[in-house]
């Protein structure tokens, strides 16, 4: 295999280096934060226009208007839920609406109080923090890698014991050009190489594991900013845990001072890491270690590393679902998965429509191909201790995609049928149900932000509710569908 390896003296010294760094991050547009007070600052910050305010207004009219619908239309109801015990389908229908309710509240009450049971590690000090690579692999980033490269080499972790790897995995714009100078700028800090041309990000992370010297893994995508004590948080439950194989990081949204997708993102992002992936630490079960921003025990990763390079999903190659296919090997082995809710990594998400579901397809094909990969071994004695909690996250997940086609043939026949109780009553549930990622982000953070899950929920409801139903039709497709040139601004 034909690759470029870039290796530059330092041009100066330590103190110099570190004074270039903070000229250079003048010029990077990205937000950096470098406390958890100072994320949530940056949210507070974010701007409020006119065009905000009227989603935010249209949201509660439409979901106080459902809620008054239902309470105007309850005779329509009666009638209807009346017509539906008469029939075998409408009373094997209740039933199974019943169960599936009275399942969904019993989980949700489960991860609750696991939630309540989670404390993240606290950093370790310097002398007991292990060896560390960081793995940066970037395609059509532009200057956004140059951002990552310089908030890593800001990171409040002994130099000694950091080695930074960025690879570009066959760009088609300046993305090489910025890792050039990038390692101008840092010297012997950071090691960049250029993939012959595109492979995909297996690939990119493949050779990065291969070149890593350090006794911890940690992969960052090259959209994402890291905070100062960022890395040294992620990497402590190595030390103090040795059944610890890999850890998930905190990812919050950096691009969500305007555009509103990535604004009601970040909500739904913190109510999933904060709140969902905390309780599944606490089973030593988190499903998956995100791309943004994961570490890996080395010998955990080259004891799986063939095997992951190779996985075939239907006899072909699979490109996607990097990171959950790790996880998914990782727990096999018996490690536990943790989450470091100290550990936070902002990273850039899509901010149109058509790059946002492209997005979703891809990781729901990722779950759908994973979760039978983890059917294989969840219910064999696949490690020591209980194993009941982490069979029911896996459950769980297979009840959501086990009912994705009824639930989608029952919103169509009703939305047919009964259009307005089916959608009045539609938004009575998004009102009740995403209250609390509302109540749960208002109390961590602000309550102006919170009420973006509304708005959310019914974006996702009657805009993306398709993607699950698709992606399990689909899920046999290659194809990262989102790795395009980013649109110039």
């Amino acid at each position: 295999m034909i690759t470029r390896d870039l290796r530059l003296t330092p041009s100066a010294s330590a103190k110099k280096l570190k004074i270039n760094n903070n000229i250079q991050q003048k010029e990077i547009t990205s937000p950096r934060t470098n406390s958890k007070e100072e994320v949530s600052d940056n949210y507070r910050k974010a701007i409020f226009t006119k065009r905000h305010l009227f989603t935010l207004a249209g949201t509660f009219l439409l979901l106080i208007g459902g809620a008054f619908s239902v309470y105007m239309l309850q005779p329509q109801f009666e009638e209807m839920n009346l017509s539906r015990m008469n029939t075998i389908g409408g009373m094997i229908l209740l039933i199974v609406g019943s169960f599936l309710l009275i399942f969904r509240m019993s989980f949700l009450a489960y991860i609750a109080k696991l939630f309540f049971q989670y404390k993240p590690v606290n950093s370790v000090t310097d002398e007991e923090l292990p060896t560390c690579t960081v793995i940066v692999p970037a395609y059509n980033e532009g200057k956004q890698v140059y951002a990552t490269l310089l908030s890593l080499t800001n990171s409040d972790f002994p130099a000694e014991k950091l080695q930074l790897i960025a690879i570009d995995d066959g760009s088609k714009d300046d993305t090489w050009e910025w890792m050039k100078r990038a390692k101008e700028q840092l010297g012997d800090r950071v090691s960049i190489y250029q993939q012959p041309h595109n492979q995909g990000k297996r690939h990119a992370l493949y050779r990065g594991f291969n070149l890593a010297t350090g006794d911890v893994f940690v992969t960052v995508d090259s959209d994402s900013i890291v905070e100062k004590d960022t890395l040294r948080n992620l990497v402590s439950p190595f030390v103090t845990n040795k059944d610890c194989g890999a850890v998930a990081g905190n990812v919050r949204v950096l691009n969500n001072e305007k555009a509103i997708i990535p604004r009601m993102l970040n909500v739904s992002f913190v109510f999933s890491f904060e709140f969902i992936r905390s309780a599944q630490s606490v089973l030593g079960s988190v499903l998956c270690t995100p791309g943004a921003l994961a570490a890996y025990r080395s010998a955990a990763v080259m004891n799986c590393l063939p095997e992951w390079i190779n996985q075939t999903f239907m006899g072909q190659p699979t490109d996607i679902g990097e990171d959950r296919a790790m996880t998914n090997m990782i727990l096999k082995q018996g490690y536990h998965v943790l989450f470091q809710r100290n550990a936070y990594v902002l990273t850039n998400i899509p901010e149109k429509f058509s790059s946002l579901h492209k997005m979703f397809t891809r990781w729901e094909r990722s779950n759908v191909r994973e979760n039978l990969m983890m059917s294989k071994f969840a219910f064999k004695p696949f490690r020591n201790g209980s194993k009941s909690g982490t069979r029911l996250l896996l459950v769980n997940q297979w009840m959501h995609m086990l009912t994705a086609y009824p639930l989608f043939l029952v919103m169509i026949v009703l939305l047919v049928l009964h259009p307005v109780l089916f959608i009045s009553s539609t938004l009575l549930s998004i009102l009740i149900f995403s209250s609390l990622p509302v109540f749960f982000y208002a109390k961590k953070y602000n309550i102006s932000e919170a009420f973006w899950a509304y708005s959310y929920s019914i974006f996702y409801t009657f805009g993306l509710f398709w993607i699950t139903p698709y992606a399990m039709a689909t899920a046999n497709r290659r194809g990262w569908l989102t790795r395009e040139l980013p649109q110039k601004k």
